[in-house]
């Protein structure tokens, strides 16, 4: 019996052994070092996953620093509906209107970083603000997260129908002839037309006079009736007055020829090479941007300008879709920074009173 007792037990303990060894053995593997790490990686799996991985599951607001049916925020609104559709968000737009747009864009800057508020940015907001205040309450390239350009919008110079001047050559030939006689309008003091009237005083070394108004619509009535010479004017209220034959178009301020009026010439053309006066619009975000949720944005954004159905609503306006990388973006803006900086200081523009 004491046999049969201590064969029995040598059995169960060989077989608690071998079992123990088995298990020993899977867990850490021959060397003795941790192989499969099972229960670590099951509580990996278990842990939240980062924001950004859900991203986005609710909607997205568009802050634009403009008033509602202005031709920035038609380009938001266009490029916006593109975007919501292929992000699977609504994106609401948000007009924080005043101080020239500085207020909306501060807003912008000073959200949070997640990604639910991106903003519209164009000329006036990330080059001409930071070269008209040096108590700007925002960093045009270090408050924001970069995410595509959206287009270029260019000004047609149109002159009143009964001056002789036929070309932008003829024009600048008056101007040399009988300084300080001509007339330019433009949307307002340190407006981009009055810029793009500033910029083509320097490069084309002619003296005209400013007439600042609210806006184009008046403008171009006093044009037609001929209480002013020259209107640097937006695109889309003039190209039925040309086709009419009501104002004469004498060049564009772009550095291409635009689509919708393919046969007028752009300043370059004229002799000016460099010259290039345009109000681009562009998405950003606040500064520290999760990198994955900027990267979807920039690659939908593009997508979305690219868009045919888009790219016609905003050829429709005036604008020349140019999407762009954030890197391109960044390199825009400081380099018109510095550009309009030359030109506001050499014409002593000042910012406008609120």
């Amino acid at each position: 019996m004491q046999k049969f007792f201590a064969s029995l037990f040598a059995s169960l303990f060989t077989s608690l052994s071998t079992g123990l060894a088995i298990s020993i053995a899977i867990l850490f593997g021959s060397s003795g070092t941790a192989l499969a790490q099972t229960p670590d990686r099951r509580l990996a799996q278990a842990q939240p996953q980062p924001p950004d991985a859900s991203w986005p599951s609710r909607n997205i607001k568009l802050i634009v620093p403009f008033q509602p049916g202005s031709s920035s925020d038609a380009v938001g609104r266009v490029v916006g509906q593109k975007l919501g559709e292929r992000l699977g968000q609504s994106i609401i737009i948000e007009n924080r209107v005043g101080a020239s747009g500085n207020l909306g864009t501060e807003g912008i800057a000073r959200a949070e970083p997640d990604g639910y508020t991106i903003g519209l940015a164009n000329t006036s907001t990330h080059a001409v603000a930071p070269s008209l205040s040096a108590t700007l309450r925002y960093d045009p390239i270090k408050d924001f997260t970069m995410i595509s350009m959206l287009g270029d919008s260019p000004f047609a110079i149109i002159v009143f129908p009964g001056m002789s001047a036929k070309s932008l050559k003829d024009l600048l030939a008056t101007a040399r002839e009988k300084p300080k006689t001509l007339n330019y309008a433009s949307a307002g003091p340190a407006s981009m037309s009055h810029l793009a009237g500033a910029l083509l005083e320097k490069t084309a070394n002619v003296e005209l006079v400013h007439v600042p108004y609210r806006g184009t619509g008046q403008s171009i009535m006093d044009l037609i009736s001929g209480r002013i010479e020259i209107v640097f004017a937006t695109l889309p209220p003039s190209l039925q007055l040309i086709q009419e034959g009501k104002v004469r178009a004498l060049a564009v301020t772009g550095a291409r020829r635009n689509e919708t009026m393919p046969d007028i010439p752009t300043v370059a053309e004229g002799g000016y090479p460099d010259f290039n006066a345009t109000l681009w619009q562009a998405f950003v975000a606040p500064a520290g941007l999760p990198p994955a949720i900027a990267k979807r944005l920039t690659e939908a954004t593009i997508a979305s300008v690219k868009d045919e159905t888009t790219r016609k609503l905003l050829v429709a306006q005036g604008v020349e879709p140019e999407p762009s990388t954030p890197e391109q973006l960044g390199k825009r803006i400081a380099d018109d920074i510095e550009k309009w900086r030359i030109v506001i200081r050499g014409a002593s523009i000042a910012m406008p009173k609120q």
